[in-house]
């Protein structure tokens, strides 16, 4: 006998969570299929439900068996989330039958969603087939529903009765092909084309063709790349993305997955999963182990800044070692804001080395994607990037989080959200940031003592006023960020030991 239930409630005042549902098989080694989407959802920041059309036994050698799901129960699953969770975009992957198909197109009918994206998974990126040849009609029936289609070369082929993809002129070709078929935009992935030495991708929108190319990563780890890709998009497209914007944040993503994955082995096969979420070598083979954030670090602390170490001829990582050999006690590396992804990620992955071989934490500027990647120790944000909240729900709560304030109610506002310390300035006028507007003296002393957080002054400090800066006399004053008085002059090394002699007397005197 089931109990009483209290009535729906619909609270229209409540934050809207962006939704996707996926529709898809499972994947029993968590590469692929809805285990894939769920952990691609969960790494882009939107919630994600799940109707499984069937069960997989599958790991890094492949596929071992298919327990299709009755259609029956297939189309209750699509009415237990489309009747009451406010599903945004539906992202459909392994449809291995035709009644399947059919159960979703009724279900999208009935419950109507923003949009939808068709992954024609038909054959896994390891090579085994997943829907038989007797489906194909069905998926050019789902495509004309669809806002994206993403076949993979031999699913663009098996839709087009076998055409030969061999070159990007090709992929273009089957992406036109394909469109006619129905679907608003399609993505061709041509991340198995033989004449490529990159990972190319076409996308065609019915009028242009865009070329969308990153890195090949050289790795075994890449079962699930396509369920993934397809899943991002719907995620970004969930969050507001205009199509072309969400296929390129998707492809980002992937490159950052992978390039982190690529030396990761889980499983015997040859071709294993890769971690969407880059958490699992934080605790691997890291000599530098993370401790509770620790505010004294904040004393001398050094921003570099690669335009002037570009104009000194010396690299991120000649500056970096050079710092803490003069007694930084912690390090932000700050990069140009249209820097190549994959330069600054190298850079800051031996960065990193260097900064945990002296025992010193590092923090990336802004980019949270690289701070995961590459494991540094946290990043700073501005008042105009992602919060701090949702960097701490990303990152997780053992990184440092660092946030620009200019008031005390911006420090309020660090502390609830989970910031470890704030960053306040411009203490005096500054060249590495346009149109900053400085605080004074007075202002960073406001903003102290009413902060519960640790506070470091920044801008336009040098060896000539830094003593002064730590004079106000307000005890939660842990240090200055400096980035012109190290980094812009001729011998890092020397102008750090001086900065850092300058302020050690000048807290003797203080106490």
């Amino acid at each position: 006998m089931q109990e009483d239930r209290p009535s729906t409630v619909k609270d229209d005042s409540k934050m809207k969570i962006p939704h996707v549902l996926t529709v898809a098989g499972s994947d029993s080694g968590a590469g692929a299929g809805i285990q894939a989407d769920l952990k691609a959802c969960a790494a882009r920041g939107v919630y994600c439900s799940t109707v499984i059309t069937a069960v997989t036994a599958q790991n890094t050698v492949g596929v071992q068996g298919v327990n299709i799901v009755p259609e029956d129960f297939v189309a209750e699953q699509l009415k237990s989330v489309l009747s009451d969770m406010r599903v945004d975009v539906v992202k459909t992957g392994m449809l291995p039958t035709i009644g399947i198909v059919k159960v979703l197109h009724h279900s999208l009918k009935e419950f109507p969603v923003q949009a939808l994206v068709v992954d024609p998974v038909m054959v896994s990126t390891s090579g085994d087939v997943l829907a038989g040849p007797s489906i194909l009609a069905a998926f050019r029936g789902t495509s004309s529903m669809a806002d994206i289609v993403t076949p993979n070369l031999k699913e663009a082929s098996a839709l087009l009765g076998g055409l030969q993809l061999e070159t990007v002129s090709d992929m273009c070709t089957a992406a036109k092909l394909i469109h006619d078929m129905g679907p608003r935009n399609v993505l061709v992935k041509g991340g198995d084309l033989p004449s490529s030495l990159d990972a190319v991708d076409i996308f065609f929108d019915g009028d242009d063709f865009y070329e969308l190319r990153s890195s090949r990563i050289k790795t075994r780890n890449t079962h699930g790349t396509g369920c993934t890709l397809a899943s991002c998009i719907a995620a970004e497209l969930a969050k507001g993305s205009q199509i072309l914007s969400a296929v390129k944040a998707a492809k980002h993503y992937i490159e950052t997955a992978l390039d982190y994955s690529k030396d990761i082995a889980i499983g015997n096969g040859f071709q294993g999963p890769f971690d969407h979420l880059l958490k699992l070598k934080s605790n691997i083979h890291n000599s530098f182990r993370k401790q509770a954030f620790n505010p004294a670090n904040l004393f001398l602390y050094a921003v570099t800044d690669s335009g002037m170490n570009k104009k000194w001829g010396r690299s991120i990582t000649e500056a970096v070692k050079a710092a803490i050999e003069g007694g930084a006690t912690i390090v932000q590396l700050r990069f140009e804001k249209d820097a190549e992804t994959r330069d600054f990620l190298e850079a800051a992955k031996a960065c990193v080395e260097i900064c945990h071989s002296h025992g010193v934490s590092l923090l990336i500027n802004d980019r949270i994607d690289v701070a995961l990647a590459c494991d540094a120790d946290g990043v700073h944000v501005g008042q105009s990037d992602i919060p701090a909240r949702v960097v701490r729900t990303l990152l997780g709560p053992e990184k440092i989080i660092g946030v620009s304030c200019k008031t005390p109610e911006q420090a309020q506002k660090a502390w609830i959200d989970g910031a470890d310390y704030i960053g306040c300035g411009g203490v005096y006028p500054t060249n590495t940031k346009a149109n900053n507007i400085t605080v004074g003296l007075d202002g960073l002393r406001t903003v102290c003592l009413a902060s519960k957080l640790p506070v470091v002054a920044i801008g336009g400090i040098n060896a000539s006023n830094a003593r002064t800066v730590m004079e106000i006399g307000v005890p939660n004053l842990k240090g200055v960020a400096v980035v012109s008085a190290l980094f812009d002059r001729e011998c890092v090394l020397t102008e750090t030991q001086k900065l850092h002699a300058d302020l050690t007397q000048a807290a003797a005197m203080a106490k």
